[in-house]
């Protein structure tokens, strides 16, 4: 199909194929983005944990200095969370904010993936609604009695691909879009996670001198 062919039917669409292109675009740039960021955090993600696992202290040169190249992460916004905490904070206190502190970084991961919904939504009904503006076009033609017929069929064909080009940018953004919020699902875990490590930690730096006072 050329390319004058294509720019026929967008034309004859009443310009909702243009629309849909737009949709297209943007669904994209979300994808690519959205997938290119929530991979890196959840990498990221894994080698703090990984780190965390590896120096029970975080105040060790290693952890800062590691800790410092991943201060972007809301991971790492959380574990700044916990060491402003006074030593003698209880552990729902801590608990408390910490939760607070992942709370305020969860709405930040799905950021964008409104308008991938959206378009999955909106991109099949503006197909429909270009198939019945090209409806319309082919049936204009009936009053040519001897070619009326065929440029009917051609017209519908025509107009059909307005709902095609819809469910394809639907099918297309609902496949990424559940990728998408499943990354996201990962993040959030491996945060709830980073909180329960970072709780049971500070707890079991806490203990011995706890437990010295009590002998005391």
């Amino acid at each position: 199909m050329s390319l004058t062919k294509l720019f026929e039917f967008a034309n004859n669409s009443g310009g909702t194929l243009y629309l849909m292109a737009l949709l297209l675009l943007v669904a994209l740039t979300v994808i690519i983005e959205r997938s290119r960021h929530l991979l890196n955090m959840q990498q990221a993600g894994e080698a703090l944990m990984d780190l965390l696992r590896r120096e029970p202290s975080l105040q060790s040169p290693t952890a800062q200095a590691e800790l410092k190249k991943l201060a972007h992460l809301p991971h790492a916004r959380v574990i700044q969370a916990i060491e402003m905490e006074p030593a003698d904070a209880s552990r729902d206190t801590v608990a408390g904010h910490l939760e607070e502190a992942l709370m305020h970084e969860v709405p930040l991961l799905d950021r964008s993936l409104w308008m991938l919904d959206t378009v999955i939504t909106l991109a099949p009904l503006l197909g429909l609604f270009g198939t019945i503006i090209g409806m319309f076009r082919a049936f204009s033609v009936l009053d040519d009695v001897q070619n009326g017929a065929s440029q009917v069929t051609g017209g519908i064909a025509e107009a059909l691909i307005a709902t095609a080009c819809g469910l394809f940018i639907a099918m297309l953004g609902l496949v990424f879009f559940n990728w998408l919020n499943t990354r996201v699902r990962l993040i959030v875990h491996q945060l709830e996670t980073l909180k329960v490590m970072l709780l049971n930690r500070r707890d079991g730096r806490l203990s011995p001198s706890s437990a010295r006072l009590k002998v005391v």
